[in-house]
């Protein structure tokens, strides 16, 4: 019997291929995994600390109707309410921590409002959509609506 190939040594080199490739994972996995991976569920630990050391960009919408109760007012009755006011005036953080200094620009109102109002066929169909160029060929929105209480003034 000398001679003659076994019949388990297919089976022998596939089982070592097989460990090899296991032991390669787990000493990349080893090596590539962040610290603190795992923690809290699939996220690393130390992403907490990571995001609260970034300055606050957005403001809230508490911190605009404490100066801007009137305009939150028209807005509650319209049809904007439900629109946070920096998805139109963008992030507010510094203009509510200090608004002498950082003073809030006017949106470009035809921009703004055709980002939301442009028609698109997978919209809802009772959301209000134009087609800019047949609606109001130039000129800002804001010259016959009112951009919290959009209803023709």
């Amino acid at each position: 019997m000398t001679g003659q190939p076994s019949r388990y040594g297919h089976l022998i080199r596939m089982a070592l291929l097989f460990a090899a490739g296991i032991a390669a994972f787990l000493v990349l996995r080893a090596a590539l995994m962040p610290e603190g991976f795992g923690v809290y569920g699939h996220y690393r630990s130390g992403a907490l600390d990571d995001n609260r050391q970034r300055p606050l960009r957005l403001a809230g919408q508490g911190a605009c109707l404490e100066c801007h109760g009137e305009i939150g007012e028209a807005r509650a009755v319209g049809a904007h309410a439900r629109v946070a006011c920096e998805s139109c005036h963008g992030a507010l953080a510094a203009h509510a921590a200090n608004p002498a200094e950082a003073r809030v620009v006017p949106p470009d109102a035809r921009a703004v409002c055709l980002t939301c109002h442009t028609a698109n066929k997978s919209k809802p169909r009772g959301f209000p959509q134009v087609v800019a160029r047949e609606h109001a060929p130039e000129g800002a929105c804001s010259a016959c609506h009112r951009p919290h209480n959009p209803k023709v003034s």
